[in-house]
């Protein structure tokens, strides 16, 4: 896929999560900005520094989430980006959970960044946030007209933590039409965070799009070469993390792990 290639400058085709403290306007800000900042800065040398091809800045900790970012988690969120930007020298990327493809592509587009994560863009899908519509037609004509359209877009299929509204609609379909709604690349996830994406989901869908795949949850060092043998890409949070867990910081030692796995298996 050459986008993707030229996205992440030949490098390994592997995005780590840059899992942010929770931002002004939530019910968990501790207050301290500062603490946000330095800890995503401290995340994205680490995964730069292990190998990885990319990173994602994400809202993690705003918990419980809203469709829509308020003014102060956008704010936040653009600013914390632009100094992970400035931090490293890799493709970053913004997602604005739960699917604020505004607050995304204004944020990427504030830091210089590189592409956004759009969790809901052409389904129609339950949450705990509740119905969520697709946004595929907002979000292009959004991306154009302030100025972003050099920002990637990949989108989520039927994306964890959600419900179909019509369940006779089936993944592939899903990633066809996302396609043709000009996302960038495809994400197939499993059903929650941390949970392994099933590879005969990733397989299908692959045969039917010309756009990278890539496996948006439950990849590792443990199983990254099995993953890659059929995803052109993953994007990779909790098995990064000291003891592998979530809220841990990122821990070096196990990015050149997966790195390494990887790069053994090329």
């Amino acid at each position: 896929m050459k986008f993707f290639n030229n996205l992440l400058a030949d490098k390994p085709p592997l995005i780590g999560m840059v899992h942010l403290k929770a931002l002004p306007g939530t019910a968990g800000f501790s207050g301290n900005i500062e603490e946000i900042y330095e800890s995503a800065v401290e995340d994205a040398r680490r995964l730069a520094a292990g190998g990885m091809g990319g990173i994602m800045v994400e809202n993690f900790s705003d918990m419980p989430y809203a469709v829509k970012l308020d003014t102060a988690q956008r704010t936040a969120l653009a600013a914390v980006s632009r100094e992970v930007k400035k931090s490293v020298s890799i493709a970053v990327g913004v997602d604005a959970a739960l699917s604020d493809y505004k607050g995304a592509l204004a944020a990427a587009v504030a830091a210089g960044a590189d592409f956004v994560r759009i969790a809901v863009f052409v389904d129609t899908v339950d949450s705990f946030a509740g119905i969520i519509q697709p946004c595929a037609a907002e979000a292009i004509k959004y991306r154009k007209k302030i100025g972003g359209e050099q920002i990637k877009i990949f989108a989520d299929v039927q994306v964890k933590y959600t419900h179909m509204i019509k369940d006779t609609i089936n993944i592939v379909e899903s990633a066809v039409n996302a396609q043709a709604c000009m996302a960038d690349g495809i994400i197939v996830t499993g059903s929650k965070t941390g949970e392994e994406t099933p590879l005969e989901a990733v397989k299908r869908v692959k045969e039917k799009v010309n756009l990278p795949v890539l496996i948006g949850s439950g990849a590792g060092p443990d199983n990254i070469v099995k993953q890659m043998a059929i995803a052109d890409g993953a994007i990779i949070g909790s098995s990064l993390k000291e003891e592998g867990k979530v809220t841990k910081p990122v821990d070096q030692k196990r990015v050149e792990l997966l790195v390494k796995n990887f790069n053994s298996s090329q």
